[in-house]
């Protein structure tokens, strides 16, 4: 209950949300979309960029603060497991980063439907949400393995940069520039974008609206020709968690074993 992060997860979301109501309501349409769904829309694709650097402040210091102010020494001189205690922290802190989404979509979605008339669309409404919170456990488990294994303050900040860096750098530009760089092949180009979240999320979002993704050009036809629309919501969902978890795993086995003093 004393901890800011939910306060500030939720500060940050709304200001986002209060932007893209601004500028979203206006008469150019994206996509197709005007209204309360375009706000959606780009929301989603804003916290696509701005929520695992949230997720990784939220959580990589989670335990060296613990360990610093003696609270973590007093919790595990109870009889409290180490696991029972990284799985409490986790769901606290997952849940302040992930819960005021929901409540900021909710909330834009009922404004456009009781304030403008507006359809509400559940469909894509769902589907942000759920690619939206698998983004958030990704990196939320790569905080708390950092959280685990780095001890030292500016090392631990400097992992958080350079993960969130890489994540975000290594969308279609850079990859791009990666392949006119060094002349890499598509395939392993390709392979590239499938392991990052950041970008398995950005495609499973940007294809419950363009369907042919054709904002992406022959790159998008090629993704929708062999892989389809089905599949790119799947591994929106299963590349992040499949990063979280196994993130979070590690740092649950390393917590259990090292020295917490």
């Amino acid at each position: 209950m004393r901890s800011r992060w939910l306060v500030a997860s939720t500060v940050t979301y709304a200001v986002l949300a209060a932007v893209f109501v601004a500028v979203g309501l206006r008469e150019a349409p994206l996509l197709g979309f005007t209204g309360s769904a375009r706000v959606m829309f780009s929301l989603s694709h804003a916290l696509v960029l701005v929520l695992p650097l949230i997720a990784l402040t939220a959580t990589a210091p989670a335990i060296g603060r613990a360990r610093d102010d003696g609270s973590l020494e007093l919790l595990c001189a109870q009889p409290l497991g180490r696991g029972a205690y990284l799985v409490a922290i986790t769901g606290v802190r997952f849940a302040a980063i992930a819960a005021p989404i929901a409540a900021v979509f909710v909330a834009v979605a009922l404004w456009g439907a009781i304030g403008d008339g507006q359809p509400v669309p559940w469909g894509y409404l769902a589907r942000a949400l759920g690619v939206l919170a698998a983004l958030a456990w990704a990196f939320a488990g790569l905080g708390f393995l950092i959280s685990t294994l780095v001890r030292h303050p500016v090392r631990m900040l400097t992992y958080v940069v350079v993960i969130w860096a890489a994540g975000v750098a290594l969308l279609d530009a850079g990859l791009i520039g990666v392949l006119l760089r060094w002349r890499l092949d598509a395939h392993a180009v390709f392979a590239l974008a499938a392991i990052n979240p950041v970008e398995d999320a950005r495609l499973a979002l940007l294809s419950g609206i363009d369907h042919d993704l054709s904002t992406l050009g022959p790159v998008g036809f090629y993704l929708v020709g062999r892989l389809g629309d089905t599949a790119l919501h799947a591994l929106g969902l299963a590349i992040p968690l499949a990063w979280g978890t196994l993130a979070w795993l590690a740092a649950l086995v390393h917590f259990r074993r090292a020295d917490i003093t």
